[in-house]
């Protein structure tokens, strides 16, 4: 397959384009009036093909609006883009195809896709693109929107399975906690795919993270419960530093003077205190009754 590259095409001021035509024409007029009022009908040999001409030209008057192009294709033929916004004229008989340079949003559905541990999730992104090559745009692929459209589905497919919901142990990124990593892996999978059509992606990004529905609620005990053995970790973590604290503050201040029973006894109701899911109930100790 030959590789098209844009190039610019030829083209003329519209405006002047326009005022020879116009020119063309009254010298036609003026062809008709003369050969009517000479009875010299041999003039129509000169009058009909000047019409004929000056119809075929204002097929080349085109408008290019700013960041949109046309491009010229001439019997079969790649002529060239033209890109300059403005009132412009060029060869009548080129077929101009209209291509829009402006950037484009496209929001992907959300679709089911197994991660990289198997767990089906669902996934969506928004793509940010634009066109910068008309040529490949046009003539390389059948459709380029369309194109876009299921190159960005592949290869969100194709990204999801390369990494997992959720940071596990041993792992450093995930699709909920890398979102920057994620999209810029993304973004350079778009561009390698969508390059072969003369599109630049800006932007993508992830705009939808979930579990699929038959999993969600066994994933959101599981995370649940990997929250609540973290909070207890850092719990009994805090607790045995602020008894080792108290322990030590007595023993430097000599407040009391502990045995070995005694400071076990008194880490044992520290601890309990300290990591108890309700408040602790003090226990008053007034002495010993003798009857």
């Amino acid at each position: 397959m030959d590789k098209i590259t844009e190039k610019s095409a030829s083209k003329f001021n519209g405006f002047i384009a326009l005022f020879l035509v116009i020119a063309l024409f009254a010298l036609d007029i003026f062809l008709l009036a003369t050969g009517i009022r000479t009875n010299d009908f041999s003039i129509l040999w000169f009058f009909i093909p000047l019409v004929i001409i000056s119809f075929i030209s204002f097929g080349g008057f085109m408008i290019v609006q700013p960041n949109e192009s046309k491009v010229l294709v001439l019997f079969g033929k790649y002529t060239g883009t033209v890109r300059e916004s403005g009132f412009w004229w060029v060869n009548p008989f080129t077929l101009k195809k209209h291509v829009s340079l402006r950037i484009r949003n496209f929001n992907s559905d959300k679709i089911k896709v197994n991660d990289l541990h198997g767990n089906p999730i669902e996934i969506a992104a928004v793509i940010v693109w634009r066109v910068v090559d008309s040529a490949r745009a046009i003539f390389d692929v059948q459709n380029y929107e369309q194109f876009v459209a299921i190159q960005a589905e592949t290869a969100i497919r194709t990204l999801a399975s390369e990494y997992p919901y959720d940071t596990n142990e041993g792992e450093k990124e995930s699709l909920r906690s890398s979102p920057t990593e994620v999209a810029e892996n993304l973004q350079k999978e778009l561009q390698k795919r969508l390059e072969v059509a003369g599109v630049t992606i800006v932007e993508a990004r992830i705009t939808h993270l979930a579990y699929a529905q038959e999993i969600a609620q066994a994933m959101l005990r599981r995370q649940q419960a990997q929250a609540i053995v973290a909070a207890r970790f850092k719990i009994v973590e805090g607790a045995v530093g602020m008894v080792q604290q108290a322990l030590q503050d007595l023993s430097d201040k000599n407040i009391v003077n502990l045995d070995e029973e005694r400071k076990a006894q008194m880490v044992n109701n520290l601890m309990v205190a300290l990591v108890a899911d309700h408040e602790a109930m003090p226990v008053i100790n007034t002495g010993t009754i003798y009857q």
